[in-house]
């Protein structure tokens, strides 16, 4: 008989305070090339996802697979480096597990980065776009099965998905380090293929400025366990179905790892403002 959610979040829980006494106030996930924030954490404990028990182990090379707890801009912070994909076998309850974990480990701010296609044609690669809203074509939702009210509420209100206020001092903060950012709508698919031309031209249509293969189940089951969540994306490669190329993952990491640096002076410096 599979055990029960509350169970198994219990004995994440456990292990990772034997290894570390953090209280973290803020859960951050990084997504693919994005891990120069991790070189920002003070006084850190780094555990592999596969001591934590009941932690998925990630299978992408650029997904190191490293819980960190220490201390960033002042803050307690629990943070994953590479986080799991439903391309790699996984449910989305496996994907959006780590979640659970971070809330249950006192975590009240769930702040998520990617890598992404960019679809808006304003949009250049290295830029990066704060996620206003998304669009969930993963043909599920983490949420499906049986619901136990402790961890939230059956039918989670998803108006404001990623909080206006973190919003708003993001944007303030980007303005005051003259980092270029813009607003805009996440689409999630699960891969591991990338899109068609005519899919491209569909997410378009529907309202998309990005494309990506992660952090909608995260922010879905981060909102439903009551967190507060901020989301930004890296535009890797544009999706332009005028002038659409092979794409080049080797090009793509790169961009990634050199737009890390500005994303990480913008996550230290809106966290010094940041009150949980």
């Amino acid at each position: 008989m599979e055990k029960e959610l509350l169970a198994m979040i219990d004995e994440s829980v456990a292990h990772i305070r034997s290894v570390s006494p953090v209280e973290p106030a803020i859960g951050i996930i990084l997504g693919t090339g994005l891990g120069h924030l991790a070189d920002s954490v003070l006084d850190k404990v780094e555990i592999p996802y596969s001591r934590i028990p009941h932690f998925m182990v990630s299978t992408v090379e650029t997904h190191e697979g490293k819980l960190i707890l220490g201390k960033l801009s002042g803050h307690q912070i629990v943070m994953m480096k590479g986080r799991f994909h439903i391309y790699e076998g996984y449910s989305m309850r496996d994907v959006s597990y780590p979640v659970r974990v971070m809330r249950a480990l006192g975590a009240k701010i769930l702040m998520v980065s990617n890598a992404c296609g960019g679809l808006n044609k304003s949009h250049a690669a290295g830029d990066l776009m704060i996620i206003s809203d998304h669009i969930n074509l993963m043909g599920g939702n983490p949420l499906i099965g049986k619901n136990d009210p402790r961890l939230g509420p059956r039918f989670p209100d998803m108006s404001e998905p990623y909080d206006r206020g973190l919003i708003k001092l993001f944007e303030e903060t980007a303005l005051k380090l003259k980092i270029n950012t813009h607003k805009g709508v996440y689409a999630a698919l699960t891969g591991p293929s990338l899109e068609t031309p005519a899919e491209y031209k569909f997410l378009r249509i529907i309202g998309a400025d990005a494309v990506g293969m992660s952090t909608v189940p995260e922010a879905i089951v981060a909102v439903h366990c009551g967190m507060r969540v901020f989301g930004l994306s890296v535009i890797t490669d544009l999706a332009n179905t005028d002038t659409i190329e092979p794409v080049n993952l080797e090009r793509i990491v790169k961009t990634a790892r050199a737009a890390s640096q500005k994303m990480s002076r913008l996550f230290c410096e809106a966290l010094k403002k940041l009150k949980p």
